[in-house]
């Protein structure tokens, strides 16, 4: 039983919907409850109408296209979140969206009326990049985790709040709590694979079996300020000093540990930040990220460990502020192995991976079994005007989601 997706429908709908903020050749900046989100929301909407499914938006801007079942009970939902980096691309997020809505157009036309009800989601918000804690925001209102009155707060980085964006797209920030769902049994998202692995191993799909789990540290090393050449190195409380030796261990501890840990420090401030001065103070960020939840924790030991042994040996004073915590999300296994058995029916190759990228299969683990499906990135690359996933690796993907969704609903 061959699953049909039209490869020419979906350049379309990839294509069309990147106009939606388009930014230089091929970039897309499309953050959620701006003018270019609601254009591409309206456009799936459009979509989703076309594929005769029947359109909801909920209360926080998600976007709901369904097909109702003869049998009732909870829903199997496939989708992705619709905004963008500033600027990112065409792929990462909306392609999952768009992947849902073709899955389910198709199996429609291909086998009628499904058993159990199936649903297409854009969520309104994953990337932060209006509002910088954010993050999910679609996708939490859903499980319930958007506190009241936390609109109002949050701010964003032209000093919005969330609750004054919303009300520009005609949204009221006091029905949040009204989006939760409790009726959904099942969660796959289609995304992009968003780093090398795919196309070194020469796979076009991949299967996840875990998400990864993510830890954003900030680190403060307070040092003493002073000339940098008449004060002598043996007398030196110097912080950049020992901000270069923490980065290198804490790399070099996440390079032993093998994949697929991750250390990252991309954010430094260092003050004050002039040449012929010894540091008084060095801030910066560590990223950390491992799928295996035991496995993560030891490495977040070692790296606090190691960073408090270097300040005390350099004389220097040290505070670790957390400012970010996922645990990581193993995949449900049934569906893991649902979708290999999806692929070996329609002839496709698949892997088996963990996402070093957080998702919002993630949230939806609190309510449903959830499982993922990449698609192999072009120079594994993501988060860029750059970004791309060849037409025909991207209909295997959808063709393996569609059969997955068959399994569960027919």
């Amino acid at each position: 039983m061959r699953i049909e997706i039209d490869p020419e429908l979906v350049e379309h709908y990839i294509m069309k919907l990147g106009t939606f903020g388009a930014y230089g050749d091929t970039g897309v900046w499309r953050v959620v409850y701006s003018p270019e989100w609601v254009g591409a929301m309206d456009q799936y909407a459009a979509w989703c109408g076309d594929a005769g499914l029947t359109v909801r938006r909920d209360t926080v801007g998600n976007l709901w296209g369904v097909l109702k079942g003869t049998e009732g009970g909870k829903s199997i939902v496939s989708g992705s979140h619709m905004d963008t980096q500033r600027p990112g691309g065409r792929y990462d997020g909306a392609l999952g969206a768009l992947a849902g809505l073709i899955a389910i157009g198709a199996l429609k036309k291909q086998f009628g009326t499904p058993k159990r009800t199936l649903e297409a989601v854009a969520f309104c918000e994953e990337e932060s990049s209006r509002f910088p804690t954010t993050n999910f925001w679609g996708s939490s209102a859903i499980v319930g985790r958007i506190k009241p009155g936390a609109a109002e707060t949050i701010k964003g980085y032209a000093d919005e709040t969330v609750a004054d964006a919303m009300r520009s797209v005609g949204l009221d920030p006091a029905r949040i709590g009204e989006s939760r769902r409790d009726d959904i049994d099942t969660f796959l998202e289609l995304h992009v694979e968003q780093g090398p692995i795919l196309e070194h191993g020469g796979y076009p799909v991949a299967v996840v079996d875990a998400i990864t789990g993510i830890r954003h540290k900030k680190v403060t090393l307070k040092g003493v300020q002073n000339h940098a050449g008449a004060f002598p190195m043996d007398l030196r409380k110097d912080p950049m000093a020992g901000f270069a030796e923490i980065a290198s261990g804490l790399i070099d501890n996440a390079h032993r540990m093998g994949r697929p840990a991750v250390t990252t420090i991309g954010r430094i401030a260092v003050d004050p930040n002039f040449p012929s001065v010894v540091p008084g103070n060095v801030e910066f960020v560590v990223d950390a990220r491992h799928p295996n939840e035991a496995v993560r924790q030891e490495m977040y030991a070692r790296h606090d460990a190691f960073m408090r042994g270097v300040a005390a040996r350099r004389g220097l004073d040290i505070t670790i502020e957390q400012l970010l915590d996922h645990a990581a999300c193993p995949s449900d296994p049934g569906l893991v192995k649902l979708l290999h058995r999806a692929a070996e029916k329609q002839g496709v190759r698949v892997f088996q991976m963990a996402s070093g990228a957080g998702h919002d299969s993630q949230q939806m683990a609190a309510i449903a079994k959830v499982a993922m499906i990449f698609v192999r990135s072009k120079d594994g690359r993501s988060h860029t005007q750059e970004e791309f996933s060849s037409i025909e690796d991207i209909v295997q993907g959808i063709r393996v989601l569609a059969a997955g969704m068959h399994e569960l609903a027919y």
